[in-house]
């Protein structure tokens, strides 16, 4: 065992929770009506609970067990076989589950964002549940697990396809099938409070340094590069939508701020263990500016109500990283070469990555959502919108008016 290494993964592990209780739940929690705070901050909480368990029972064996290419073989299920002296690497496998647990928490977590003030708490149960074991745990396999994918040399650091795209792709299926809020695209009301998104932003950043730099599972220099490289893309990122805003607006927002913050971090996750400071520096310029605009594709085009932009930050953004990989890994750039001798290969299979887990997850997560929808439900009545989902669904308020 090396100390160094296991205390840092135990430092990212607490780190990467951090993101998603409070920090996710706070971002998500401010920019949806006063009547519905409590109904996110439930959600992230809840899907916190619910797939603990689900890693616990049966996730992690299917992602991390076995030697076959699509799916694990289930021979670690409850962590039947762990002991105090088994380790994944040079540290404690006890320790890299709990590690890989924490992502497998905030990735439906960050679903939350495409259904808020109108979904039933149960089917966000349910499906989240569901999801966690059919959709993501074989997508680790495939990728970080040792599967098919990994085989062909994927190159995806900490969760471009794992993380990101499945849960964009997943919140555009939901947002799509639930229908849009009231008066949406024109007469939504708007955030409550983008204070509170901003304070859960701020957490999200700085839980990020663990996420990215986490996945180097050492306390080495591709760490130190992953977490420098992600600052970077986020500052970057979100520059560029200040600026947008201001030239398109006149003014530029808090709201928008921050967005181009997240997406400046989804991007440059895939890519944070391969590429330099000025890798880094062109995702975030990119990712600021396509993730702005599919914004509004998704609302407008599209006309989807994904409500908190999931599938145009994170799905987009991850997307975005997984790609430009071949390109920024030069070691001009300060990258790690992948693609120095090898471009064609390296992209071939970026996009075949990108292809299986985008139609994987998309038809997945369809069969998923109509077989919770037919026994559970999906949207709440109308009278439970207008009232709000603290009080129709929870029972309490989150602001005594």
């Amino acid at each position: 065992m090396d100390t160094g290494n296991t205390a840092w993964i135990i430092t990212s592990t607490a780190l990467v929770l951090f993101m998603t209780l409070p920090g996710l739940a706070l971002f998500y929690a401010g920019l949806v009506r006063a009547s519905n705070i409590l109904s996110v901050l439930m959600h992230c909480f809840t899907i916190a609970c619910i797939s603990s368990i689900a890693w616990l029972v049966i996730a992690y064996s299917i992602a991390f067990s076995g030697s076959g290419p699509y799916f694990g073989d289930l021979g670690n299920l409850f962590l039947a076989n762990l002991s105090r002296d088994s380790m994944y690497g040079d540290i404690p496998e006890s320790v890299f589950f709990m590690f890989q647990m924490t992502f497998a928490i905030i990735t439906p977590a960050l679903i939350v964002g495409a259904y808020p003030e109108r979904i039933k708490f149960s089917f966000v149960a349910v499906f989240s549940l569901l999801w966690v074991v059919f959709i993501y745990a074989p997508i680790v396999k495939w990728i970080w697990g040792g599967g098919w994918l990994a085989e062909m040399g994927i190159q995806d650091f900490a969760g471009g396809l794992v993380v990101h795209l499945t849960a964009g792709i997943t919140a555009l299926v939901i947002a799509y099938f639930l229908g849009p809020r009231d008066g949406f695209p024109n007469s939504v009301q708007p955030p409550h409070n983008p204070g509170l998104t901003m304070m859960g932003a701020c957490m999200l950043w700085v839980g990020w340094f663990g996420f990215n730099g986490g996945s180097a599972l050492a306390a080495n220099g591709d760490a130190g590069m992953a977490i420098l490289v992600t600052h970077i893309s986020a500052a970057t990122a979100t520059i560029v939508w200040i600026i947008i805003e201001k030239v398109k607006f006149g003014k530029s927002s808090l709201v928008g701020a921050v967005t181009g913050c997240i997406a400046g971090l989804a991007s440059i996750t895939p890519a944070s263990g391969s590429v330099g400071p000025m890798g880094g520096l062109i995702i975030g310029l990119i990712a600021g500016g396509v993730c702005y605009y599919m914004v509004n594709i998704v609302k407008e085009t599209f006309n989807i109500d994904d409500s908190l932009d999931v599938f145009a930050v994170h799905g987009v953004g991850g997307l975005l990283g997984i790609l430009l990989i071949p390109f920024l890994t030069a070691q001009e750039y300060g990258g790690v070469g992948y693609g120095d001798s090898n471009f064609s290969d390296l992209m071939t299979t970026q996009v075949i990555g990108a292809i299986s887990v985008g139609a994987y997850t998309l038809v997945g997560s369809i069969i998923l959502l109509l077989i919770v929808r037919a026994i559970f439900g999906l949207r709440v009545p109308d009278d439970s919108q207008e009232e709000g989902l603290d009080v129709a669904e929870h029972g309490q308020s989150g602001y005594k008016l």
